[in-house]
């Protein structure tokens, strides 16, 4: 009897564990993408924005939804997420006069965005998203310092598969 007493326990010890593991939310992003996160079935994919990069945990997810954990590594600049579905390459984006993305190009859709993420800051965006090529874009324009993210360098390319 004892012995399985012991093992019903070592049992919901371990599946414990495995909820653990397999469930979502908090903790610091990671350089890779896991199931769980937002919510139900949800694909999780780490995105760090920090000058002049955006550097994603995984460059493919299933179709579905997806959560995107944003967090902005600066040092200095406020940035923004912004998905864009696209078959153009990812330096290749119709931009306006001052080298942003141009929003309503030809061959472009927004598919959704997070603004204003300060520094040290960590958001999350979940998105319902159909197969496809998309580009991952920091698309802030400043005046003050006359630089558009994306031409700086802040662009990665994502894949949704079936």
């Amino acid at each position: 009897m004892l012995r399985g007493k012991r093992l019903a326990l070592l049992a919901a010890a371990a599946l414990a564990v495995t909820a653990t593991a397999c469930g979502g939310g908090g903790g610091s992003p990671s350089a890779a993408a896991s199931s769980g996160g937002g919510g139900g079935d949800a694909t999780s994919v780490d995105i760090t924005l920090q000058e002049w990069a955006v550097v994603v945990g995984s460059e493919s997810a299933p179709a579905g939804q997806v959560t995107f954990n944003i967090t902005n590594d600066g040092p200095e600049d406020v940035h923004e997420f912004v998905i864009f579905r696209t078959d153009l390459d990812p330096g290749s984006l119709p931009t306006d006069e001052h080298g942003a993305v141009d929003e309503e190009g030809e061959g472009l859709e927004v598919i959704d965005e997070v603004e204003d993420v300060a520094v040290g800051a960590t958001e999350q965006l979940t998105v319902d998203m159909d197969p496809g090529s998309y580009v991952l874009v920091c698309n802030i324009y400043s005046e003050d310092e006359d630089e558009a993210h994306y031409q700086m360098g802040m662009r990665s390319p994502f894949e949704v598969t079936d």
